[in-house]
């Protein structure tokens, strides 16, 4: 692939893994990275470090995506670094794994807001720039729950089930302007949030997938990058299930 040219790519949740490395595949490619975190300080000022040393471009940026005010503040300071965001990605997440009955209103709260409403505060803020500029590239991270559904993650499941819906009509109402807008929804992938599955679990969850294997951060990541291409000018309003084959979703 040609190295992007003078892009910047705002990667929300990029300290986390997935996030991080989404960030490390588009800063090989030659965007500037804007790391957003809102309580790994350390993890994301460390990967603008690893990305720097490397010969790419990045620097974190704290944003707390449940408040607009700090969405438009960063940003304000992501454009004095590096100009015009033309591509963010959205994978800040909250783990929400258990029954229904035992939800709290915070509970429930606090997922909607960073799985779902987060991510459609960050559009709103960012994407105005993209339609002026008609140039734009929007990747949400949904999840394979939020296609089919998962016992135990029912308040996550419909945030994630959110994000697609969104991504579909933002998808529509930006298409005129040359903004596209896709999702990808990872399945089972080897990250710390998964690290509650016992061997014996994930041994079984293994079995279910015809590939046979988690996923990496990795086969996420360069689903993004595929999104983020200016050759995928005439892909938009799509959901890319990342899952190994797993229900063949």
């Amino acid at each position: 692939m040609a190295k992007a040219k003078c892009r910047t790519a705002f990667v929300v949740g990029g300290s986390g893994a997935i996030g991080a490395e989404i960030c490390r595949v588009l800063a090989r490619d030659g965007y500037r990275v804007a790391i957003g975190y809102k309580s790994h300080v350390s993890e994301a000022q460390a990967l603008a470090d690893e990305i720097t040393v490397a010969g790419g471009t990045s620097s974190a940026f704290f944003c707390d995506v449940c408040d607009m005010s700090s969405v438009t503040a960063t940003k304000e300071s992501i454009e004095k670094a590096y100009g015009l965001v033309d591509t963010v990605v959205n994978c800040a997440g909250r783990e929400a794994y258990r029954l229904l009955c035992d939800e709290t209103a915070i509970g429930i709260a606090e997922t909607l807001s960073v799985d779902l409403q987060g991510s459609v505060a960050v559009c709103r803020v960012f994407s105005p720039d993209m339609v002026s500029a008609r140039f734009g590239r929007i990747v949400n991270i949904s999840s394979v729950w939020g296609v089919c559904g998962a016992a135990m993650e029912t308040v996550y499941s419909a945030a994630k089930a959110g994000i697609i819906g969104f991504t579909k009509a933002l998808a529509a109402e930006l298409a005129p302007s040359c903004v596209t807008v896709n999702a990808v929804s990872p399945g089972f992938i080897d990250t710390p949030m998964n690290a509650r599955f016992t061997a014996s679990e994930r041994a079984a969850i293994a079995e279910e997938i015809p590939m046979g294997r988690f996923g990496t951060p990795s086969d996420v990541a360069q689903a993004v990058r595929f999104f983020a291409e200016e050759a995928s000018a005439y892909i938009t309003g799509q959901n890319l299930v990342v899952a190994g084959g797993y229900k063949n979703l």
